[in-house]
């Protein structure tokens, strides 16, 4: 089948976790599919476009900065793309089979469904996060939020085939109305059995994600200092890079822990992939996670995680307690060291127990499982438009 896959974000020139499970997707599809990937310029003009093995890359001139001072995602840039998605759509849309397409940021999708309309081809949506109201009153005020709650309340009235990554997502799709066909994918991890190791451990925490409020790393400078008082060796890392970054490194100057916090920003995969693998835990104290892929990795090198209770948090469904790791109930700093103690004293006996959910787990979270879905809602799509 040919494929078109629709994202204004393209790993590793856009870092995230979505956009590395769009990019292993799309990768493995192309050894089957005939597998399209449009999005916008992210790279330099001295710069060859990273595109996934056996996918061809269509990229839009639309703008490059995607974000506010203050993290949040600006409208022109998604508007600019969404514009340039109907063209590209309307012009080749006898080119393609099946769309697939993230729901946000909501203007790709629209033109999708708008050249569907016009005789396009039908389309898949990927919800990785449905927000409530007040989650949008909270990110763009009073009249902005129920504007971005009008548009996603839209755009899931114009979804027929939906993907999800978590029940915490398909249960949100149907309580805002939501009544067609849904799929939840298995996994994302990528790791092998065979690459899943207990390697040598240092007392050392890692985080990795955007430097955004909602995941809270300004609290891990406080947890470690006060989890220092029991674990005098205990150190952080924290990857990754956004607007919350300076009170990230404010809060290490102000506790003097510049010798035992990192900061290092967004790094290689495979750095972030031997720091994961030799540290003692991770740490993701995140309010709102569509799965949490960071914690899936995490497990499959035997690295138990902590991750914090919320109703927007689908990352909590990976931990089982005291097996895999801890969930913590709040993220105040005290709470979170209090859960950095309880692991560190758990022991290999702990890491032993990840290794091991995640080797009795392995075919329900590796995206090969993932991809047979894909694979069969594609062929579900394309026997309903024969029958038609």
């Amino acid at each position: 089948m040919r494929i078109l896959f629709v994202y204004d974000c393209l790993y590793p020139h856009t870092i995230g976790g979505f956009e590395r499970f769009y990019r292993d997707v799309t990768e493995r599809l192309a050894r089957s599919h005939e597998v399209t990937y449009l999005t916008r310029v992210q790279w330099d003009r001295d710069q060859s476009p990273d595109a996934p093995p056996g996918v061809k890359l269509v990229a839009l001139d639309c703008g490059r900065d995607l974000y506010t001072a203050s993290g949040r995602r600006r409208v022109l840039p998604p508007l600019r793309f969404g514009l340039g998605v109907f063209t590209h759509l309307l012009r080749n849309r006898g080119k393609y089979d099946i769309v697939q397409t993230c729901s946000f940021p909501y203007f790709p999708m629209i033109s999708c469904a708008g050249v569907r309309a016009l005789g396009g081809p039908p389309i898949v949506t990927d919800w990785i996060e449905i927000w409530s109201d007040q989650y949008w009153r909270r990110y763009l005020g009073p009249l902005g939020g129920r504007i971005g709650a009008a548009v996603q309340n839209l755009c899931i009235g114009l979804t027929r085939n939906a993907f999800t990554l978590s029940e915490l997502a398909a249960n949100a799709l149907r309580a805002h109305g939501y009544r067609n066909h849904i799929t939840v994918l298995k996994g994302l991890s990528t790791t092998t059995l065979e690459a899943a190791s207990d390697a040598p451990r240092e007392p050392v925490f890692v985080f990795a994600g955007r430097h955004i409020p909602e995941k809270h790393a300004d609290k891990i400078p406080g947890a470690i200092a006060i989890a220092r008082q029991t674990i005098p060796e205990l150190r952080a890392k924290i990857f990754g890079d956004g607007p919350e970054r300076h009170k990230i490194l404010a809060e290490i100057a102000r506790l003097h822990l510049g010798d035992v916090i990192e900061c290092p920003g967004f790094m290689p995969w495979a750095q972030l992939d031997a720091s994961m693998r030799t540290a003692i835990g991770l740490i993701l104290p995140s309010e709102r996670e569509g799965y949490g892929s960071v914690v899936i990795e995490a497990i499959a090198r035997g690295t138990p995680a902590i991750v914090v209770r919320g109703p927007d948090n689908a990352a909590t469904d990976l931990i089982v307690e005291n097996v895999n790791g801890f969930v913590a109930p709040s993220v105040d700093a005290s709470v979170l060291a209090e859960h950095m103690v309880k692991l560190y004293m758990a022991g290999p006996e702990l890491r032993a127990r990840t290794l091991q959910w995640y080797r009795e787990h392995a075919s329900q979270l590796g995206i090969d499982a993932t991809i047979e879905q894909i694979d069969e809602v594609y062929r579900n799509i394309g026997n309903s438009r024969k029958a038609a």
